[in-house]
């Protein structure tokens, strides 16, 4: 038998002998075209789905500048309205109902996935949010009254974000037949876009139109960023059908036979056969239904012996401290950003550097940090599972909260301000975005190494909701911390 390579996608397969045939129809280094072609779809399907929630948030000070009586032709996409006025609390609610909907689908994915072809979840989200998006930016040219703008635009956040959530599931879903080379540039185009909500706000600020032109321009971007990922979507079967995207075929195929292959292996465990050592299994039968030129590896022998479903309760036992340590890195995060940062204003005269000082400091500086903390684990994983270093860590974060509450937050009816020099502000949120990207990176990494190979599968789903449920913890939590403000 030959050694055995792994590809750069992780493909593994046993060079000489027999085993050859396990090899993908082509890798990386033989189909570079189809690699990176597939990529690129995925990489800007990943960006689409983080869009209208970054690009919501981003605009804070706009829809502020709407809801204190600021007409959509006087206001500005980034003067922050963060004085008694601010009676909608709209940075917390829009936090608030952008996270609910990932919980709840989280919760109903399950019964939601088994009932509606994959298909209709991904391209019907994607238009849904397209429409919501452009009511959005038709609104920048309609004057109306607070009230009936705040409820409109509260409707489209929380419908966003729920076809959202269905549409990130279900992209997820797809992934998972396919090397983990696509889920990373699927997870770096979800890390990009919230840089590039950011660029994009800048680049209004600073397009030196009218305030009304200027966020125009800006919610029409994601227009057309979600219109880019339709058009990526829909390309996915056509680019699999030339006749030189051979790999990005290969597993993409496996996709329809899934489902297939649950009901064999629910057969298989139903009547075993193995005393004999025959592995005469339905779902050996099954794996023998591939490609015609390739052949999947055969399960180990021990491999029908193991349950149909691993416990959840059991895997929870393992991951509970991990999946603790995720609740708190994201119940910190969605506490004070953007809900408090984005109140946070610069301490220096009016000017060019202040108005764009939010912007800048808060969110294109989260985003990029962030995006480098995720990254950090590429390299290297510490603390690993065992250490009680790691809930340490977590924990310290707790700090944040109240360092950022003492910032530059001006017309503040109860706590002092301690920290008023932008350069607080400015190293809190470095720190405060490198160590939520790692640490959430980390607990998803090391989760799965802390259960046996055949509970990853659940382990991942726990860590889902877990996070789902982190996120609506912050943004609960951060109306009380805006309060005590």
């Amino acid at each position: 038998m030959g050694a055995v390579v792994r590809s750069p996608e992780g493909a593994a397969w046993v060079a000489g002998g027999e085993a050859e045939e396990l090899r993908p129809p082509c890798d990386l280094l033989t189909d570079p075209y189809s690699y990176h072609l597939v990529g690129i779809s995925f990489f800007i399907l990943g960006l689409g789905t983080l869009l209208p929630w970054n690009f919501f948030i981003t605009a804070i000070p706009y829809f502020q500048g709407r809801l204190v009586g600021a007409n959509s032709t006087t206001g500005t996409l980034g003067t922050n309205h963060t004085g008694p006025a601010d009676t909608f609390n709209f940075n917390n609610w829009v936090t608030l109902l952008s996270q609910l909907p990932l919980l709840l689908f989280t919760l109903l994915n399950s019964f939601l996935y088994q009932c509606i072809p994959e298909t209709v979840r991904i391209l019907g989200s994607l238009l849904v949010i397209l429409l919501l998006f452009a009511l959005t930016a038709a609104l920048v040219k309609v004057d109306m009254s607070p009230g009936p703008f705040f409820s409109i635009t509260m409707t489209s956040v929380w419908f966003i974000n729920s076809f959202g959530a269905v549409l990130q599931g279900s992209l997820f879903g797809q992934l998972g037949t396919m090397p983990s080379t696509y889920s990373t540039l699927f997870l770096s185009g979800q890390g990009l876009a919230g840089i590039f909500a950011a660029l994009a706000m800048l680049m209004s600020m600073a397009s030196g139109v009218d305030a009304q032109t200027s966020a125009l321009g800006y919610f029409i971007m994601p227009c057309v960023g979600i219109l880019m990922s339709i058009m990526c979507y829909l390309s996915l079967p056509h680019l699999v059908s030339l006749p030189h995207l051979e790999f990005a075929r290969y597993y993409l195929a496996k996709k329809s036979q899934a489902q297939a292959q649950e009901l064999e292996t629910k057969a298989e465990l139903l009547q075993p056969d193995e005393k004999n050592g025959i592995p005469n299994s339905p779902q050996k039968a099954a794996l023998t239904l591939d490609l015609n030129t390739e052949k999947e590896p055969e399960l180990e022998p021990e491999e029908p012996q193991k349950p149909g479903k691993p416990s959840v309760f059991i895997v929870f036992q393992k991951i509970w401290l991990t999946a603790l340590c995720l609740v708190l890195v994201f119940t910190v995060t969605l506490s004070v950003f953007p809900a408090i940062t984005a109140m946070v204003t610069s301490s220096t005269s009016p000017g060019k550097w202040s108005r764009f000082f939010n912007p800048i400091c808060c969110f294109l500086l989260f985003n990029v940090m962030d995006w480098l903390g995720r990254s950090l684990t590429s390299y290297f994983l510490w603390p690993d599972q065992d250490s009680r270093l790691l809930p340490l860590l977590v924990c310290l974060r707790v700090l944040f909260i109240p360092l950022f509450m003492l910032c530059h937050v001006p017309e503040r009816s109860r706590l002092p301000i301690l920290f008023p020099q932008d350069a607080y502000f400015i190293t809190f949120m470095l720190v405060f975005a490198v160590s939520n990207g790692y640490l959430v990176s980390l607990t998803m990494c090391l989760a799965p190494r802390q259960v046996l190979p055949h509970e990853r599968e659940v382990a991942g789903a726990l860590m889902t909701f877990f996070l789902a449920l982190g996120l609506s913890c912050g943004a609960s939590l951060s109306f009380l911390f805006k309060a005590l403000i």
